[in-house]
């Protein structure tokens, strides 16, 4: 007889999906000690390993980096804006 909840995709044990989040929470924990330091959050701070790499990139294409749209974004870039970090600017077309 075989243990029918193996078989069970629905079961947590199951799922792909829950030790991926779980090792990126541990990753993430791990940065945090050396990013308080330097006073950034992991999302500030990949989204500045971005911006080192491209200097100058659209919010469109950022967030096609990061995976993240623009609500997400914008609140990133705002506070790397008021720790002096990053400068933002509209295209004048977009206006």
């Amino acid at each position: 007889m075989t243990d029918r909840s193996s078989c069970n995709p629905l079961l947590l044990g199951n799922q792909l999906c829950f030790p991926l989040y779980a090792s990126a929470r541990k990753i993430v924990a791990a940065y945090n000690p050396f990013l308080k330091e330097i006073g950034l959050t992991y999302p500030q701070y990949v989204t500045m390993m971005v911006l080192w790499e491209e200097k100058k990139i659209t919010m469109h294409d950022l967030g096609k980096r990061l995976y993240l749209d623009s609500g997400t974004l914008t609140p990133v870039l705002k506070k790397l804006e008021s720790m002096g970090y990053v400068t933002r600017s509209r295209k004048p077309e977009d206006e």
